[in-house]
């Protein structure tokens, strides 16, 4: 079975391209370290590890490799090396690791729903779901552990509670936290069966021919940025399966409003999804929204985009609504969030325009 690993450490890692060698004289601290299956056939260590390290690009192992940071049964390797069975990787840094205890934070949360079993929040754009990449404090999962600080049975550090499922930093809208180990393993059996509703409004580029759609691609991620995922055949056998259903909600000529219902929940489906349609979500700076995509050369179009820009720094996404079934009590619950200000001054802004000008 291959597993997958989250190693940020080796992307803040700086390494001198120049001078890549190591002295050998620094102490070192093991950030990482597996055991190769014994069916593993022979393949480059940095195709091996690029598939098992999640943040870490292939170009980067490369160089951690050239910088004599990564190891076989104690020795260093260059990228070339063809892993075999039983090899021990070993991955060592100069740095310790990142504490990824998670403390208690005394942040404001904006909790739509609590019993004794869940809370549903209302999370606000900006703010990190998880630590991890950068982002050790002030996220939604900081406060929670804040917010249950005095409930004994809750460890904020037990994979056995807490988050279901996650939504991006610059996305607002619902997310489920379960607080007791029978909800987490009740409410994750239904996200991996596909039986919450979970629906997002997004503002895309481009005008729509048809008035609802479905798109279905592998999301995997992008060879070329680390950071964002790109869409690959159903039928590949590259990446995670996908569907994402649309509709028009709002045409404002260069630009949609859309609603989009998840049957998947991948990493950045929706983002994905919609660029690899030609509808990149406005404001989207990973994947090329932040870009003027459609309508007129005049200066002040661009004055105009730039100050929705200004109202909505962000990708225009929002989830909007969520379902599921309770696991104590077997009814249905549903909740919906109200658009945040900056989504809402940005539609309205569209609407205004279309009002005044006629967009074809």
């Amino acid at each position: 079975m291959k597993h997958t690993y989250d190693i940020e450490e080796l992307e803040e890692l700086e390494i001198d391209d120049e001078n890549p060698q190591t002295t050998g004289d620094e102490a070192l601290y093991e950030h990482f370290r597996c055991e190769v299956d014994s069916g593993q056939v022979p393949v480059r260590i940095d195709k091996y590890l690029f598939e098992r390290m999640q943040h870490s690009s292939r170009n980067r192992i490369q160089a951690a490799a050239e910088a004599g940071f990564i190891y076989v049964n104690g020795r260093t390797v260059k990228s070339n090396y063809k892993v075999r069975p039983s090899d021990v990787i070993t991955l060592m840094l100069h740095q310790p690791k990142h504490d990824t205890t998670i403390y208690p934070e005394n942040i404001p949360l904006d909790i739509v729903y609590e019993d004794d079993a869940l809370m549903v929040i209302n999370k606000p754009a900006g703010m990190v779901v998880h630590p991890g990449a950068g982002n050790f404090s002030g996220t939604l999962i900081n406060a929670v552990a804040w917010h249950m600080k005095d409930v004994p049975d809750f460890d904020p550090n037990s994979p056995e509670v807490g988050l279901v499922h996650r939504i991006d930093k610059d996305t607002s809208g619902l997310l489920v936290v379960a607080k007791t180990p029978d909800a987490k393993s009740s409410l994750g059996k239904q996200f991996f069966n596909h039986n919450t509703h979970r629906s997002y409004n997004c503002l895309v580029w481009g005008h729509f021919t048809e008035d609802s759609g479905r798109i279905e691609g592998n999301i995997t991620r992008d060879p070329k940025d680390r950071l964002r995922m790109t869409v690959a055949p159903p039928d590949s056998g590259i990446g995670k399966s996908a569907v994402t259903h649309w509709k028009v909600m709002e045409k404002f000529g260069y630009v949609t409003l859309v609603e989009c219902i998840l049957e998947t929940g991948r990493t950045h489906q929706i983002r994905a999804h919609m660029k690899h349609i030609g509808h990149p979500l406005f404001g989207d700076e990973r994947y090329g929204g932040s870009e003027i995509l459609r309508g007129q050369r005049s200066s002040s179009y661009k004055a105009y985009i730039q100050n929705c820009f200004n109202l909505c720094p962000r990708q225009a996404l929002h989830a909007r609504t969520l379902g599921f079934i309770h696991p104590v009590t077997g009814q249905q619950m549903d909740f919906t969030s109200e658009w945040p200000a900056d989504f809402a001054a940005l539609i309205e802004k569209w609407r205004k325009l279309t009002q005044n000008v006629e967009i074809q």
